[in-house]
């Protein structure tokens, strides 16, 4: 079973920023790319970033600048740094992974709330 939870999230200002974690566990082969996506209230989910195993990495021209994606393969670990957040990055941040067992496929997390109000 793999397993990927998502913490950090929580209510800051406008302007504040966040450390959004993304921690995979369980039977684990291997770890192809890993996205950060958000959903806000009445709206579609949308992909915020991504990166790759070789860690390539691409932004949403709405964050970029101001997100950056990193990953620590030891830890099995992505981090979404959120910075200069404004009201409109308010939503629910998911993780997701590709993950190699006995083939690909893709893991979710519960997900984790930011907040930005003033």
């Amino acid at each position: 079973q793999v397993q990927l939870v998502e913490s950090g999230g929580g209510l800051v200002q406008p302007g504040g920023s966040l450390r959004l974690s993304c921690a995979a566990s369980g039977s684990i082969g291997e770890i192809g790319t890993i996205g950060w996506h958000r959903q806000a209230p009445g709206k579609d989910r949308e992909l915020v970033t991504s990166i790759t195993a070789g860690g390539r990495t691409n932004y949403a021209d709405s964050v970029k600048g101001r997100f950056t994606i990193s990953r620590d393969k030891a830890k099995n670990t992505v981090y979404l740094q959120l910075n200069s957040l404004e009201p409109e990055d308010t939503a629910v941040y998911y993780c997701n992974a590709r993950i190699w067992r006995a083939r690909w496929d893709t893991y979710w997390g519960q997900g984790t709330q930011v907040s930005v109000s003033s």
